[in-house]
């Protein structure tokens, strides 16, 4: 990791640490927006890392906003920052301005479809996207439709979609909305830089990265208890039986933190469909087992709402399936890899 990723992992982790609290996350679960704890992220240069300065943003790369990300994951941070960066990142992208403030993407399931129709000098919105992260929070959505002259990326102030307010597992806000030739602030043709269905593949490798992280807490967090909690009179961490979970978990956790990681650099190499597949493949994979190896080291404990290990094991289980979940990226890997024929698999796998 280069100096400046350094730095930000560091920035990350004593902001979260000092902020990111189970008193602060329970309180967003039950509704409260974390206002202040949102201020610092913008402050810090942590909502916007890897956007041009141009456009507001920190003017590095996708391997800094894996940083930021994972860390989020690691910390349950109760916040819209990946999806942020996704939205600023199709406004930049497109040449669009990107606002101040929280940002949300819509749609995030693959069966939904919305429209944009010309409207005198501007354009009109119409469509119902479900599942959108803090749909009703976000100041805004940048939302990718449809329209006569081909595929767009519009800004969609909030209040102008009717809301239908539901949560995931984590209880973080999932919101269908709806929009009925709703104007939208600004909308532009796809730029040329984006890729192919760039804002599900941006939100399959931000939630790897997040998924990355929250198994990195758990194998902490469950390192740290079958150490110190005593058994018939032995640390549960000198069982064979626990030493060996704590291994698979172990191993899990790096094979998704790498998956992870090469994504992101894939991204800034510019041709990333072939790992951003890997990566939800492989973390949500780990993901499950993972949650269900460091509950089941924790005990009966690991399910009290008391104890912070839920905080994250919920949002693997919601963030697994978000996004497209294995099967979905496991499919997609299928058709493309059929596509290029048996005989170019072998070299197309050892050029990555």
């Amino acid at each position: 990791m280069s100096d400046t990723r350094t730095l930000l992992a560091d920035t990350c982790a004593r902001l979260f640490t000092d902020q990111v609290t189970p008193a602060l996350i329970e309180s967003a679960e039950k509704g409260a927006w974390p206002g202040a704890l949102w201020q610092m992220l913008e402050e810090n240069g942590l909502t916007l890392p890897q956007i041009p300065e141009s456009h507001g943003g920190a003017g590095g790369a996708w391997g800094d906003a894996h940083v930021v990300l994972a860390a989020c994951g690691r910390f349950a941070v109760p916040l819209p920052v990946a999806e942020t960066m996704i939205g600023a990142w199709l406004l930049s992208e497109s040449g669009l301005d990107v606002p101040l403030g929280p940002l949300t993407v819509a749609p995030v399931r693959p069966a939904d479809r919305l429209s944009l129709t010309k409207a005198g000098a501007g354009w009109v919105l119409d469509g119902v996207a479900g599942r959108v992260p803090w749909g009703a929070a976000a100041g805004h959505v940048v939302v990718a439709a449809d329209s006569d002259d081909g595929p767009m990326i519009a800004l969609v102030a909030r209040g102008s979609a009717k809301v239908e307010p539901d949560v995931n597992l984590a209880l973080e806000p999932r919101d269908t909305l709806g929009w009925s030739d709703a104007r939208v602030l600004t909308a532009a043709l796809v730029g040329s830089g984006l890729p192919a269905h760039a804002l599900s593949s941006a939100g399959a490798l931000a939630r790897s990265a997040q998924m990355a992280g929250g198994l990195e807490f758990l194998l902490s967090q469950s390192v740290k208890y079958v150490t110190e909690r005593v058994q018939f009179g032995r640390p549960l961490a000198s069982f064979q039986a626990i030493q060996h979970q704590l291994a698979l978990l172990a191993g899990h956790t790096a094979a998704a933190g790498i998956a992870a990681q090469k994504g992101f650099a894939a991204m800034d190499a510019g041709d990333a469909g072939f790992e951003i597949a890997c990566a939800k493949i492989r973390t949500g994979e780990a993901a499950g087992l993972g949650a269900g190896i460091a509950h089941q080291c924790h005990g009966a404990i690991g399910f009290t709402y008391e104890h912070s290990l839920h905080f994250v094991t919920r949002r693997l289980w919601s963030w697994r399936a978000e996004f497209g979940a294995e099967a979905h990226w496991a499919a997609a890997l299928g058709r493309e890899v059929t596509a290029r024929g048996a005989d170019a698999l072998w070299p197309y796998l050892t050029s990555r």
